[in-house]
């Protein structure tokens, strides 16, 4: 019952109905043989829906993997899908990946190349130390666990807190003091989720399946941290 992602900013001015026209239909094949085995790899866009400033698909990307059979290395194609959104909020047009971050960070490269020819067209988002506080102090009493880095004790590269009560000790405010907020884990009461958010905005809810809700709460809760810090 886990649903993780990572949110990202579109950096180039683009429209969200340039985005639609560009990965409406999106679809490049390549050919692939290795040792007598042939594949067609396919990378496409499928499922595309728009609505209300808000344009939702399907990106999947076919790659080869190399299997041990009867002392043979054999080529194998997979597949990968991941959902993604992106959303224009006051002004500002966000995407995010609903997978795990090492793939949401894929995915976010392969997006930029078909929008922007190139790698950077989308970037990473940023969540401030003092924004990510201020967001989680609304209701202290439940964060769970928190993760500093940045901190200025010599040979200590992080600190970490864990339990009901961190956010009333003295501890979480010598550590604000010694070192950045990286990652908190709370409890978002006004949805019953259970959210771990970090400052580069990779949000994992531990308590939902349901990935059209975490992209609602993502939309209504982390988009609006992300404005504060810029």
């Amino acid at each position: 019952m886990v649903v993780a992602g990572k949110v990202f900013r579109v950096s180039e001015a683009v429209s969200m109905a340039e985005i639609a026209s560009e990965l409406e239909g999106y679809r490049f094949e390549e050919p692939y043989e290795e040792d007598g085995f042939k594949f067609t790899l396919v990378r496409e866009v499928a499922g595309l829906t728009a609505k209300a400033e808000r344009l939702r698909g399907i990106y999947s990307h076919d790659y080869v993997i190399h299997v041990f059979h009867r002392g043979k290395s054999v080529a194998t194609p997979r597949t990968v899908e991941a959902l993604f959104s992106f959303a224009n909020k006051e002004g500002r047009i966000f995407l995010t990946v609903a997978e795990k971050k090492r793939l949401a960070n894929f995915v976010a490269n392969r997006l930029s190349e078909i929008l922007f020819k190139r790698v950077g067209g989308i970037v990473e988002a940023r969540i401030a130390p003092e924004v990510l506080k201020e967001f989680h102090l609304r209701n202290p009493e439940d964060t769970k666990i928190t993760f500093f880095d940045n901190v200025d004790i010599p040979n200590v590269d992080k600190l970490s807190l864990y339990g009901v009560d961190l956010m009333g000790t003295s501890l979480f405010e010598e550590y604000c003091r010694r070192g950045d907020l990286w990652y908190i884990v709370a409890r978002a009461r006004e949805y019953g989720y259970v959210v771990g958010v970090t400052r580069d905005a990779s949000v994992t809810i531990f308590n939902i399946t349901d990935k059209e809700k975490y992209l609602q709460y993502v939309e209504d809760e982390i988009y609006p941290l992300i404005l504060k810090t810029e």
